[in-house]
């Protein structure tokens, strides 16, 4: 197993994992997130290639879509 950062929490996973692995162990889709892996930006087609090492430093930020209502008045809610 390796030691790795996800977002700020110390994590372990096994070795050899890439970053698309990573995301298929938390349960999210590669198409919904977006990836920093040690201060890099990290483009979705290279999820798969990307290997984790001990020490890794990693952000995974999970896209939600929303939005605002708004009342007959015009007011947000």
């Amino acid at each position: 197993m390796l030691n790795i950062v996800l977002n700020g929490e110390e994590t372990t996973v096994p070795v050899d994992s890439s970053l698309l692995d990573l995301l298929t162990r938390l349960g999210r889709d590669p198409r919904t997130v977006a990836i920093e892996h040690n201060g890099e930006i990290v483009r979705r087609e290279a999820f798969a290639e990307q290997r984790l090492a001990a020490g890794d430093q990693l952000e995974v930020v999970h896209f939600v879509q929303g939005g605002a209502c708004l009342s007959p008045e015009g007011r947000l809610y």
